[in-house]
């Protein structure tokens, strides 16, 4: 059974910054897929091997705008890791970034009930983390407020007012299964997490800094 909490304020995810190893080719791939609003972006050489532990969903209005954002990650050199298809819950796909962060498309549609657009409804930071109900103990201590829980499975928090990217909480080796990549990996994420807290490394070994918000367009 799902447990949700009305947002309040408090602490909340401020900001997302993707470590890559070359910046300026890593904005010109978000500028063409259209998320380049809503990440950071820096640079750097730590070692990092396999899945790292996070996957960042767009939801979006139907199956043909998540066409449209996924065609243009691939022309922009996304590697494809699942291929666009209808599921039980509606359609998606799923694509590695040539710096290697793994992007999720969705729509809970599965039909078009109009043209193609580039807006995005939502976008949900996922945490493959090792024990869900532990995790978000951890981060409601430092003030997040819970959306929505689903015992051991699943945690979103509520977005703050300004942030355009929600946090979210899923077992890792789901994750991964569901992002179609093995589950090991090792070394650092290369993802950074801005908050209005202090900073601190959390029990999955996420960098959380103390950042202010990138807000939306």
């Amino acid at each position: 059974m799902a447990i949700t909490a009305s947002p309040a304020s408090g602490t909340s995810l401020a900001s997302v910054t993707l470590e890559v190893a070359d910046v300026e080719a890593a904005r010109r791939f978000y500028a063409a897929f259209g998320v380049d609003s809503s990440v950071r972006l820096r640079a750097s050489q730590a070692p990092s091997t396999g899945f790292r532990c996070f996957v960042l969903a767009l939801t979006v209005s139907g199956p043909a705008t998540v066409d449209g954002f996924l065609d243009a990650a691939v022309a922009a050199g996304a590697t494809v890791l699942k291929p666009a298809a209808k599921t039980l819950w509606g359609y998606g796909g799923v694509v590695q970034a040539p710096d290697g962060a793994i992007w999720k498309v969705a729509t809970s549609a599965k039909k078009d009930t109009g043209p193609a657009t580039r807006e995005i409804d939502d976008i949900v930071l996922l945490l493959g983390v090792e024990d869900v109900k532990a995790a978000k103990e951890f981060h409601v201590g430092r003030g997040m407020s819970v959306a929505r829980s689903f015992g051991g499975k699943y945690t979103e928090f509520a977005a703050g007012p300004s942030s355009p990217v929600k946090l979210a909480l899923y077992k890792r080796r789901a994750l991964a299964k569901d992002a179609g990549v093995p589950a090991d990996g090792g070394g650092s994420h290369r993802i950074a997490l801005g908050s209005t807290a202090a900073a601190v490394t959390d029990p999955d070994g996420f960098v959380w800094e103390t950042a202010g918000p990138l807000a939306r367009p």
